[in-house]
């Protein structure tokens, strides 16, 4: 069947087609592959941990006890199932497919005779289906569906699709009707998209119209709320509102069914969305949700204030010390715009699931693949910093709410389908990094190629074709939004292309095997400010090379300084030097101001008297930190002219 939609200008290559080579992403995946993956396995099997694989085995009857965990363990569990499964796809280990086949033998005999499964409530005297929206079936039901088609389509079995279709069949029985006592139901609304993946999978229209019934039934009822954005109906939708990975998750859904029905309505209602999430309310690293806990207020709505937590923030309101930006949330933002890239081909969201890629998804994870954090601030206090909801010092290995970890594997197990895509007009390089590809093109022939480059760190990716037909070809390379001195070069002849920033550079031509391509994407370090209006961060710059954003960590300070003490002149002097330090990043030297100021505890003090020296400062990829020990960080430093 199709894995692709409709109504999509792109289309993404076979799961196989693309092959990671040693490199930042290859190593990574390599990580995940020998690490991440296998240590996640011990977690989901660790009492203490708040998502947990027993729970399947006791709704199966195969073991006696206590149900572990929170009612969106099963959920995370799909999700580790669905990374292991496009793992299997890049080494077709048989080890892995047999783990796979074991745990879904047990997840169907879980299954009820009319297909509902969520262990929560089956192994709750107490509690009963479709009664509590906080008890996210939704949520473990649409991570069913898709770790369930990703693994047909990559190992052409059917034992876990058959599963999913048993669990649409049911899900069409309880929501197609539109039942009014449901209208507002679902937390994490992954059931859309993995309803548009079940209709992928097996061409039955059911399921697009469940997804699409599960899209409209948002805000159709009295007495929805911005938390889980059931205030307003989708198409009519002006913000970006309420919890970020509900959120972002309803928006993924909701841009699989455009794809698959080309409705324009909802198109511009998410397009207007999209402009106030980027615009006015995403971080510097693409982060998505300022608020731990706050409230929505909506004056066109009669101005009434409404609870939200783990929320997108206010217009322009950007704290730095007590940001949320919930890995979960930072990863839907770039799942979004993946499917928004594929719709359009526009550049612009290519960038975004760059950033998001680069900073505040994989600052989640710890260098060597094993500990990991919910919330991704962008200042730290260091030991003397205020926790909130889900804070922690240092990274952790188990947690009462592990939805993030598996989240960020799969994140990095799926990366390599994100790097093409095809259409009419050729093959389109949306990332960079050490690959080669080996695909049939929309008219069926064969072409490859090899990508070779160091970047992040380096500003030079070479591409080698490898085959190719007889007839002209397009590659489409992206020229991401951070550059305005991007370089093209064709067997070492300089193309006269227009290179502009943000869009994608079309080189057209009869290819040859050994004919080469070399971008050259100058990652200078960029001094960046904010709007005017964002208050927390206005009279601040922050540091980008390339599409890394950097921090200052307070283990690179002298003993007796503070982040609280450094400001950044103009003119810092910042030089890149690769080095051996934190699984050898480029880091950025150069010179601030340590403006030294008393301390008297007093909130407000009379100006004047500071002290100003020069103070030499070392600054690291934000993904980086919080990897030496309890220690103070900000990406934000203050201006001084």
């Amino acid at each position: 069947m199709q894995q692709f939609g409709k109504y999509q200008k792109l289309s993404p290559l076979a799961h196989d087609a693309v092959q990671w080579r040693a490199g930042f992403w290859g190593d990574l995946h390599a990580l995940c592959r020998d690490t991440v993956l296998p240590s996640m396995r011990n977690a989901l099997n660790d009492d203490n941990n708040g998502a947990h694989f027993s729970n399947f085995y006791l709704a199966a009857g195969l073991r006696q006890g206590e149900r572990i965990g929170t009612h969106w363990s099963d959920g995370d569990c799909y999700k580790w199932m669905e990374a292991m499964s496009h793992m299997y796809g890049a080494t077709q280990d048989q080890a892995i497919l047999d783990e796979l086949d074991s745990l879904i033998e047990v997840i169907a005999q879980a299954q009820q005779a009319n297909g509902y499964i969520s262990t929560n409530i089956q192994l709750s005297a107490e509690l009963q289906p479709w009664h509590n929206l906080r008890w996210h079936e939704l949520y473990n039901m649409g991570h069913l569906l898709t770790a369930a088609t990703v693994h047909h389509r990559i190992t052409g079995q059917r034992n876990f699709l058959q599963v999913a279709i048993n669990l649409g069949d049911h899900l069409c029985e309880t929501f197609v009707p539109c039942p009014p006592e449901l209208a507002h139901f679902g937390f994490n609304p992954s059931n859309t998209m993995g309803a548009v993946d079940l209709y992928r999978a097996t061409g039955d229209e059911r399921y697009l119209r469940l997804a699409q019934t599960f899209v409209d039934m948002r805000g159709s009822q009295p007495g929805g709320g911005d938390l889980n954005q059931t205030l307003v109906a989708l198409r009519e939708e002006t913000r970006a509102v309420g919890h970020a990975v509900t959120a972002g998750y309803l928006y993924c859904g909701a841009t699989d069914v455009v794809a698959e029905t080309g409705d324009q309505e909802l198109l511009a209602g998410l397009q207007r969305i999209w402009e106030d999430a980027i615009h006015r309310k995403m971080y510097i690293t693409g982060g998505t949700s300022a608020q731990h806990h706050g409230a929505s207020q909506r004056p066109e709505f009669g101005g009434a204030a409404t609870e939200v937590h783990e929320a997108w923030g206010h217009e322009y309101s950007l704290p730095n010390a007590t940001a949320y930006n919930e890995t979960c949330a930072n990863i839907a933002n770039a799942m979004w715009n993946w499917r928004l890239l594929n719709l359009s081909g526009a550049a612009k969201y290519s960038d975004i699931v760059e950033l998001v890629l680069y900073n505040s998804m994989l600052s989640s994870m710890s260098l060597d693949g094993l500990n990991f954090c919910y919330t991704n601030p962008l200042r730290w206090y260091g030991a003397e910093h205020e926790l909130l909801s889900q804070d922690r010092y240092q990274r952790w290995y188990t947690l009462f709410c592990y939805c993030c970890p598996p989240n960020t594997a799969r994140t990095i197990a799926l990366l390599h389908n994100w790097v093409y895509s095809q259409s009419d007009e050729g093959l389109w390089i949306h990332l960079y990094g050490s690959n080669s590809v080996n695909t049939s093109l929309a008219d069926g022939s064969a072409f490859a190629l090899t990508q070779q480059t160091d970047y992040p760190w380096d500003d030079v990716v070479r591409i080698t074709i490898d085959q190719a037909p007889d007839n002209p070809v397009a590659l489409r390379l992206r020229i991401p939004g951070w550059t305005s001195e991007a370089a093209l070069r064709c067997n070492g002849e300089r193309l006269a292309l227009p290179l502009s920033p943000g869009s994608y550079a079309a080189v057209e031509r009869v290819w040859q095997a050994g004919d080469t391509l070399e971008l050259h994407l100058p990652m200078r370090p960029r001094l960046i400010k904010a709007h005017p209006k964002a208050e927390e961060i206005r009279n601040h710059i922050a540091v980008m090379r390339g599409p890394l954003v950097y921090c200052l960590e307070g283990v690179d300070l002298p003993d007796d300084a503070s982040i609280l003490d450094v400001y950044a002149p103009d003119d810092m002097g910042l030089r890149a030097e690769k080095t051996d330090q934190l699984g050898g990043v480029t880091i950025l030297r150069g010179r601030a101001l340590r403006v030294a100021e008393s301390d008297n505890g007093a909130l407000y003090q009379e100006a004047g008297g500071e002290q100003v020296e020069p103070l030499d400062i070392t600054l690291i990829p934000y993904y980086a930190w919080n990897n030496r020990g309890v220690n103070e960080m900000t990406v934000w430093l203050p201006r001084r002219y």
